[in-house]
């Protein structure tokens, strides 16, 4: 009654009327309805959204955008309106003033209101031109409001013209019309985009995202994309054509809130801890002295047992991403709702049907409605799938900058827990993981959301008989939840699996070399298929559980949940793996202090220091006291393993400080034992990071002996070293090793034994010209750990060191005078070792050589090193000329991954099909042809059900259509059953066959490959790609058959039931095609170019977790973690067009199933009298359920399409060049063969890539029997090609090698290999036992075993292990010394007794001592057998039968040592460069 009196003056006016809105065939609302409601919908809207969108942009600042016609326009509009509001409200006054009847209170309320929320509107468009906004929803939506409101007024107003003329108020109408027509420009004004911001992101960049300046509409409807599209549908994408990363999604602005986040979680969890174990202690302040420390550890006693809380990083990552995650709940909330709203339309609509009085407006009305209700609904939907994909991007972008950033920092006993394959799993799987989960988390609180609206729904239209159904889906919960725990337990032990055989596939790549050597691939790949197939075994069980879960599922839909149960179990799984890796222990950063020490003369000094490797270790380092004055050369000796290198670590703040104190003076450069190499040009490596200084650089380079090596390269500096130096010589990736140092000019040198790996003439040069006291690093304080003796005599210190204590302090003189065991040692091996060798004797650890003269062609024919010893004189025009004419192409050598482009192609498809094969591929089809048929039947049964007739209150054939139906229903649980395990075993056939292939695949590629493929690249496929094959292709396949026999199933329901829709499906098929064709062009290429650029996230991770010692000692983890997050955000750049794509496509696609919907609706309304309602509900529910069906299928197709590219990766390998068969069917050679070991090389030559000049030729050698041959030669003559050569790592280009006899070229590769050995230069062992590493074929007995350890010296070492034989190698055999892991490698050599045997440099890791005991050895156990040494230094072969010596590839001298010295050639020169004539 109050509204009437409020909307005119005598309550004339009604505010509802149903006659004269519902119930006429001339439908309008009253003028009360229109004045008050139509006005203050959108009044109220804009007053309740305004406060919480002026705080967002107060926050919000994105710039300032000038004054554009744009802006001008829509404030013009805005003010304009204002004033014709304003006119109306002065009207009615002056009404009232003038007139006889009284005006009604609304004529004032609602034109003020109007007027007022205008002026807000104009407030708002200035607001947001100075926040920098260039289009907004808020408003948009406003306008459209109003406008829909007023249209009705409009109708109405015309109505009223028409048929009243007498009742118009001039005045009234044509304020309404300008205001209408204002009200349509500020529409059309509002869905035009503004200018950029001033100073915006945009303009800085060359190929910015057109995201932030599209407009709202182009936004929600992701029409902003279309470009993109456009050019993927006409030629294949490339990387230039992909966005910049909207600032809010690159790592720089994500990472640092996740660590910062986390960080605070750790500090809390400290300060808890803290005060639990300290409080008591502050009430005893009257306590004595020694009373306290009592008094403490009771309280530490009485506290252990609690256990510690562990920080939590779900908390972290919901702070840092739940902000912006929470807008999807919102629309997830808004659109299960409307997810209703539908079927009751439906309902309605039905109702319209069987009641042939309604009238037939109404039916126009239901399916404009259904209609409208249905885009809503797509809009937002996807709207929430935009925020759910982005906020999984940024989870995955943080998760990666977080792991990497950690592993930067983390301390050495904390490395040996976490393996690489490990580390690698957490950013490639696990940040995956996140990834997928973030779609589902909402389905947590959704799922009974919907469930509870649906029983809500259902009750109402079947009352009670509802809880039967309820009661089944009780029951199904406890079963989901046992199924959802099994799984967890089945997750948890395949990341296990996966884990280590991940980290095993590491290891074996990084020693692929020795895996050859030694012909120990099929060990190995028999290892790596044991892991596979447990995991395997796992993901079998996995499925026969998922196969009962689907079986439940249909049987009771309510399972929606189950996936997301499936899903989150496998994120805790992840989450608990990377708390672990977070929470790993720190180095300690105030270990080593950097401050000055005012006044003191000392550069570094340890007061009482002890040191550790990890807690839970013993102290390595004890009682050490050193004080090292500035600018003094300092030399560190020892035996192998007495703690040299542990000594230098300790000063790089790399070990656990137990106690003491160690301060260095100034910035430190380190060069490591093993030299740490970049896969970046070789003036990169030098340079790393600094700036260019051009003379500086030239000058370092010539120091270190590196000018003859840049004339052999094939681009001078420019040439790409590949990944860890393969295609450097041992020698050479030291000299660049000690080129970065020198280059980055520190004031504290630290080397570590850096001359080890050249040979003796290089060692002296660059002795004199870095190291020495007349060296260009002569003002630095050095500290040199050797074992070279002649360099000795020149240092300023020298530290003894024995067992990790420091036994011996002083000068060469001092030492000698003390006659301690320094002078001992010194007169035992001083006689051998004079000038020479101790350059070189500084022996490296291994990795540092990679093969002498490079595994690669790089280095072909070094020359040798300039003999004259006066100081090198520049030779900068040599190097001009020499730039100019290398082409920086040939310095190319790894292969980046490619993206393939196109189609996929059907040889894909169809080698997955035969993966699986082809009988079980036929089965799953029929079984699930079945299943889908079934389900047509059944529900077409049920709409015949409904429409039988009801006589005396019951349904006569009740029975009968009840039984038929549960049989329908049982039938199809058994062909879900059926097809659910029989994919899922396929699956993993499949699965298991691929994985296979690719192994052998990748085992049988010779050596050239590994050189030119980053192992990033191999470990992508092994894990990344074959998760993909794993667990997301057997259920997309599973997934696009279902969807597309819906399609086919719902579109003949619909053409049964209205034949009309006949005319419209043809079109409307056409067009989704296209749309569909359109798409997947884009989205293919999408996702090939993301897996491209996953890869080198992961090779440079790899390399960082290799160099992470030299990274620190150099301080330069920012530009690694800025390197990384360029990676990261570059490998995002195609990740986020592809989920945009996504979007795009739903959004047409549903806008094409809505279509459909409202035709089958229209058809319905229209030929009603000749339809049943059961079978027309039947038909537009099929409909209803169409839309998504579709959108589904061609995601699906498409995602067939894009993750099988997975099987095409890992097919790729199965087509580059192979080894030489490994064996021959036949055997032949006779088993003891070679039984004299007579070698005899003719006319032989070998190059090691096509395109390259030979390395070695014509050499024509003939060796007997039991002959001892040493081979020398400068760096890069051509020593270890020869080897390379016996083994046929290289096929030989020319000419042929007979052992006993037999042309090895004739042999099965590995009929060679095993009946030959080496001991490699780099001594590689892979983690576990060290039985395993000694005989991975388990071929010997343990006595054998025990006697070759005892034979190479090792034998009280192991004894004295608490696991002797089983202990277990860390990775790379990290936890054993240098020298120890060559000695190993001289074990297997005694333990295969061939009658070949090769020494690369074997000895050069080791002290003199250990030297002698390994020639010993070998004199003795190698007695009749022949051996080829490689060797720098001379005194290990001066007694050997014949020494080779080679010069730029060719031989030069060949013949006893005495002889060749007679002839005061060559070798004659090199033995008087080492002191031995």
């Amino acid at each position: 009654m109050g509204l009437e009196r409020f909307c005119s003056a005598d309550s004339s006016d009604p505010f509802w009327d149903w006659n004269s809105t519902w119930n006429t065939s001339n439908p309008d609302l009253t003028p009360c309805f229109q004045n008050t409601v139509l006005v203050w919908v959108p009044c109220f809207y804009l007053w309740m959204c305004a406060p919480i969108y002026l705080l967002y942009l107060h926050s919000h600042d994105r710039g300032y955008i000038c004054m554009s016609h744009l802006n001008k326009a829509k404030t013009v509009v805005g003010f304009l309106l204002w004033v014709v509001c304003w006119s109306d409200v002065f009207y009615s006054f002056w009404e009232r003033n003038h007139s006889s009847n009284s005006t009604a209170p609304v004529h004032l309320v609602s034109p003020t209101l109007l007027g007022l929320t205008m002026l807000l509107a104009t407030f708002i468009i200035q607001y947001e031109r100075l926040k920098g906004v260039q289009s907004c929803g808020i408003l948009l939506i406003f306008w459209l409001l109003a406008l829909l409101c007023a249209t009705v007024s409009f109708r109405s107003k015309i109505l009223q013209a028409r048929n009243e003329p007498e009742t118009v108020c001039i005045w009234k109408y044509t304020t309404f019309y300008i205001y209408y027509a204002f009200l349509l420009v500020a529409l059309i004004l509002s869905c035009l985009t503004d200018q950029p911001p001033l100073f915006s992101q945009a303009t800085k960049e060359l190929n910015p995202c057109p995201e932030p300046g599209a407009s709202f509409l182009s936004r929600i409807t992701f029409w902003w994309i279309t470009g993109m599209m456009m050019v993927g549908y006409r030629r294949p994408l490339e990387e230039k054509d992909l966005w910049s990363l909207n600032p809010d999604d690159c790592s720089h602005r994500v990472v640092p809130q996740l660590v910062h986040r986390w960080n605070s979680e750790c500090q809390k969890v400290k300060r808890t801890e803290q005060q639990m174990v300290y409080s008591p202690k502050r009430a005893l302040h009257g306590e004595n002295r020694e009373g306290q420390p009592v008094e403490e550890s009771e309280i530490l006693l009485l506290t252990s047992p609690r256990k510690t809380k562990e920080p939590s990083l779900l908390w972290a990552l919901c702070l840092t991403f739940g902000p912006y995650f929470l807008i999807s709940c919102l629309y997830k909330i808004i659109q299960d709702i409307l997810m209703f709203v539908g079927p009751e339309i439906l309902r309605l609509l039905i109702h319209f049907v069987n009641d042939t009085s309604a009238l037939s407006w109404q039916g126009y009305f239901y399916t404009a409605l259904l209609f409208i209700c249905t885009c809503v609904q797509s809009l937002i939907l996807q709207r929430y799938f935009h925020v759910c994909f982005v906020s999984g991007m940024r989870l995955r972008t943080a998760i990666i900058g977080a792991v990497y950033r950690k592993a930067l920092v983390i301390s050495n006993g904390a490395r040996r827990t976490s393996t690489v394959g490990e580390i690698v799993n957490l950013m490639s799987v696990d940040a995956q993981r996140f990834m997928d989960l973030v779609t589902y988390i909402n389905m947590v609180w959704s799922a009974p959301l919907q469930v509870v609206l649906a029983l809500y729904f259902l009750w109402q239209n079947l009352g009670p008989s509802v809880l039967a159904g309820v009661a089944v889906m009780v029951l199904m919960v406890p079963i989901n939840a046992v199924i959802a725990m099994k799984t967890k337990t089945y997750q948890v032990a395949q990341m296990k699996s996966k884990d280590s055989r991940i980290k095993l596939m590491n290891e074996m790549l990084n020693g692929i070399k020795v895996l050859k050597l030694y012909a120990w691939e099929l060990a190995f790949k028999e290892k790596v298929s044991k892991i596979r197939e447990s995991e395997l075994r796992v993901l079998k069980k996995t499925a026969y559980l998922g196969a009962i879960s689907t079986f439940t599922w249909v049987c009771a839909p309510f399972l929606v949940a189950l996936s997301t149960f499936a899903v989150i179990v496998q994120v805790s799984v992840s989450l608990k793996r990377l708390r672990v890796f977070l929470s790993h222990e720190e180095l300690q950063e105030d270990s080593v202090e950097h401050k000055t020490m005012a006044g003191s003369p000392h550069s570094i000094s340890i007061v009482d220091g002890i040191f550790r490797w990890s807690r839970a270790e013993s102290p390595t380092l004890k009682r050490l006291n050193v004080c090292i004055p500035e600018g003094s050369l300092v030399a560190v000796v020892g035996h192998v393993g007495s703690g040299k290198s542990s000594l230098l670590s300790a000063l790089l703040g790399e070990m656990d400080k137990v106690e003491g104190s160690v301060v260095v003076k100034g910035s430190v450069a380190y060069v490591p034992q093993q030299a740490w190499i970049q896969n970046s040009t070789l003036k990169e490596n030098i340079v790393f990071g600094q700036k260019r200084r051009e003379d500086w650089y030239n000058h370092v380079v010539e120091v270190c002996a590196l000018q003859p090596d840049l004339e052999i390269l094939p681009a001078g500096d420019e040439t790409e070293i590949g990944e860890k130096g393969v295609n450097l010589s041992g020698g050479q990736k030291q000299r660049v090793s000690l080129a970065r140092a020198v280059y980055c000019d520190r004031a504290v040198y630290l080397l570590d034994d850096p001359l080890s790996a050249v040979d003796a003439h290089v060692g002296k040069h660059i002795f004199d010209y870095v190291i020495g006291p007349q060296g260009i690093l002569r003002e630095k304080t050095r500290v040199l750990v050797t074992h070279g003796l002649s360099f000795l005599p020149q240092t300023d210190l020298i530290l003894v060191m024995v067992d990790g204590e420091i036994t011996e302090a002083g000068s060469y003189q001092q030492l000698m005078v003390q006659e301690g065991a320094f002078a001992e040692f010194l007169r035992t091996y001083a006689t051998v070792d004079q000038t020479d060798d101790g350059d070189l004797k500084t022996a490296p650890k291994s990795g540092s050589k990679a093969v002498e003269n490079g595994d690669l062609p790089a280095l072909i024919g070094e020359p040798a090193v300039k003999t004259e010893t006066q100081k090198p004189h520049k030779t900068d025009n040599a190097r001009e000329l020499n730039k100019k004419t290398k082409n920086s192409e040939m310095g190319k050598l790894t292969e980046a991954d490619k993206a393939s482009t196109g189609q996929v192609k059907l040889s894909v498809f169809w080698a997955y099909l035969k993966a699986i094969g082809v009988l079980l591929s036929c089965i799953s089809l029929l079984l699930f042809l079945t299943h889908h048929l079934v389900s047509l039947f059944s529900n077409y049964w049920l709409s015949l059900w409904t429409d039988d007739l009801v006589v005396n209150g019951t349904q006569p054939y009740r029975l009968r259509r009840l039984a038929v139906y549960g049989s329908f229903g049982l039938t199809q649980g058994v062909a879900v059953f059926g097809y659910s395990l029989s994919m899922s075993i396929g699956g993993i056939m499949a699965s298991r066959y691929l994985h296979q292939s690719l192994l052998s695949d990748v085992l049988r590629s010779p050596m050239s490959f590994f050189e030119k493929t980053p192992s990033g690249n191999l470990v992508n496929r092994f894990a990344k790609e074959m998760d993909t094959i794993d667990s997301v292709i057997p259920s997309i396949i599973k997934m696009f058959m279902g969807s597309l026999f819906n399609v086919l199933g719902s579109c003949v329901i619909i053409l049964v039931a209205t034949p009309l829709v006949a005319i419209i499906i043809p079109f409307l098929g056409l067009l989704y095609f296209f749309v569909q064709r359109f798409y997947v062009a884009t989205s293919r290429q999408l996702k090939r170019l993301e897996s491209v650029s996953r890869s080198p996230i992961y090779t440079h991770f790899n390399e960082t977790l290799l160099g992470t010692s030299v990274i620190r000692a150099f301080g330069e983890q920012e530009r690694f973690i800025h390197e990384s997050d360029q990676r990261v955000d570059h490998n995002q750049k195609a990740y986020y067009p592809s989920i945009v794509a996504n979007r795009w496509l739903a959004i047409r696609l549903e806008f094409v199933g809505n279509c459909i919907v409202s035709f089958a609706a229209l058809f319905a309304v229209i030929a009603r009298d000749r339809l049943s309602p059961g079978f027309m509900g039947l038909s537009i529910s099929y409909a209803l359920q169409l839309t998504a069906s579709l959108t589904w299928l061609v995601r699906m197709s498409s995602d067939v399409e894009t993750n099988i590219i997975a099987v095409e990766k890992v097919k790729e390998y199965c087509c580059t060049g192979k080894e030489a068969e490994w064996q021959h069917e036949t055997p032949s050679v006779p088993p003891g063969w070679p039984t004299q070991g007579c070698i005899d090389i003719r006319g032989f030559g070998l190059r090691y890539r096509h395109d390259l000049d030979l390395a070695i030729r014509n050499i024509t050698i003939a060796i007997n029997g039991g002959e001892k041959i040493g081979i020398v030669g400068r760096t890069g003559a051509g020593k270890s090609s020869l080897t390379l050569g016996l083994f046929r790592i290289i096929e030989a280009a020319e000419g042929h090698i007979f052992i006993d006899g037999v042309d090895i070229a004739k042999l099965g590769l590995h009929e060679l290999r095993s009946r030959i050995t080496i001991i490699p230069q780099d001594p590689v062992l892979f983690s576990g036992s060290l039985r395993m590493n000694l005989d991975p074929f388990d071929s010997y007995s343990d006595e054998e075993i025990w006697r070759a350890l005892e034979f190479s010296h090792l034998k009280n070492f192991v004894s004295s292990l608490p696991n002797k034989l089983s202990h277990e190698c860390s990775e790379g055999g990290e936890n054993l010394s240098v020298g120890q892991r060559q000695l190993l490698c001289l074990a297997r050599a005694v333990l295969r007794k061939t009658k070949v045997l090769v020494l690369d440099e074997a000895t050069a890791a080791v002290d003199m001592e250990t030297d002698n005991l390994i020639q010993s050895t070998i004199r003795s156990q190698f007695d009749d057998c022949t051996v080829l040494t490689i060797a720098h230094r001379l005194n290990t072969i001066m007694d050997y039968t014949r020494v080779l010596l080679l010069d730029k590839g060719e031989m030069a001298e060949f013949d006893s040592p005495s002889n060749l010295i007679a002839l005061k050639g060559a070798f004659y020169k090199m033995a008087k460069d080492a002191g031995l004539v």
